[in-house]
């Protein structure tokens, strides 16, 4: 049998394991011109608690009662089709499933020789290129500017921050813990970071971290932060807002700080990022991103837990930030 984890209801507030349901169907054969996969690495990250909302966004919701997907390295354990052998490794947007069939559309093919297969889930998948085309295509770093990143001891974050290091800026991070401020600053190079639980007074915070004022933020959490770091944006600088994880579970829409005023003032760039939009060039940033890995320009690390059954707990615990950087469930 194959086992498949479906989307059982549409959380109130943070996911719990009982928004989720495992079920089991007949393991699937393929027809002629399909690939029998199986799942070998899945990730979790936190924009799957939008899909998880039923409401219009820049990628469908989920459905309620059918399976949950995401990022997912799978090996051909079978192929009728003649673009793919057996044996071969491809990436996709793929079902939480142990086994399922595919015509092979929107599947890549990924090389376990030339980096590990779990890398092309964090640093040379989605979360790499999603690093480097919101501050190649928005953020526009310059050498010499300033750029703040938010949830910077994250799998996107600390990418981030390591890529202002190699464009020559002056990179501060802010993180949730001691234990997270040391990291980004001992092993991804930040020169400055900010522990917002243990600090009072953010704009104040960022104002003494950033004593040139901030060029570049890139934002992940929203809320209270972006405010914050509006305060201290320079004239011509630039805000990416790709993700809001301070926002995720809140049932109602908080209101915040009115930015209009802000945004003209100093001509800032506050622009939405979302990472499919700029499929074309998928190919030049992964390679990009390997290039500065094969010169040990950039380190990364993974959070990586065991077991199909505990996806959907390890996609919770993104939400307590148990995660050092990219979480990844191997199956």
């Amino acid at each position: 049998m194959n086992k498949v984890i479906l989307l059982k209801n549409r959380p109130e507030g943070k996911p719990s394991l009982k928004d989720f349901e495992f079920t089991e169907e007949e393991k699937p054969q393929p027809k002629d011109g399909e690939i029998l996969l199986k799942t070998k690495y899945v990730s979790v990250d936190p924009y799957l608690r939008g899909r998880m909302r039923d409401e219009k966004s820049y990628i469908a919701p989920f459905e309620v009662g059918k399976p949950l997907e995401s990022g997912i390295i799978a090996e051909v354990v079978e192929s009728k089709n003649k673009n793919f052998n057996k044996g071969e490794y491809v990436n996709g947007m793929l079902p939480w499933k142990q086994f399922q069939t595919s015509n092979g559309t929107g599947l890549n093919k990924v090389d376990g020789e030339k980096a590990p297969l779990k890398a092309y889930l964090g640093i040379l998948g989605l979360t790499g290129i999603t690093a480097y085309l919101g501050l190649k295509k928005i953020g526009k770093p310059e050498k010499g500017e300033t750029l703040l990143v938010s949830a910077a001891a994250g799998a996107v974050g600390s990418i981030v921050g390591q890529i202002g290091k190699i464009k020559g800026c002056h990179v501060v991070g802010i993180a949730g813990s001691e234990e997270k401020i040391d990291r980004i600053q001992e092993k991804f190079g930040f020169d400055a970071a900010i522990n917002y639980k243990t600090t009072s007074n953010m704009k104040k915070a960022i104002a003494e971290a950033c004593p040139d004022g901030v060029d570049v933020y890139f934002d992940n959490v929203g809320g209270e932060i972006l405010d914050a770091a509006l305060a201290n944006m320079n004239k011509y600088s630039r805000v990416i807002n790709c993700g809001a994880i301070s926002l995720y579970n809140e049932i109602k829409t908080p209101t915040g700080p009115r930015v209009e005023s802000t945004l003209i003032k100093n001509s800032i760039l506050m622009q939405g990022f979302t990472v499919r939009d700029f499929v074309k060039d998928f190919g030049p940033a992964q390679r990009r991103l390997a290039q500065w890995m094969e010169e040990d320009k950039l380190n990364y690390l993974e959070t990586v837990v065991e077991g199909f059954e505990n996806i959907p707990q390890a996609f919770i615990d993104l939400f307590e930030g148990k995660n050092k950087g990219k979480m990844i469930v191997v199956v």
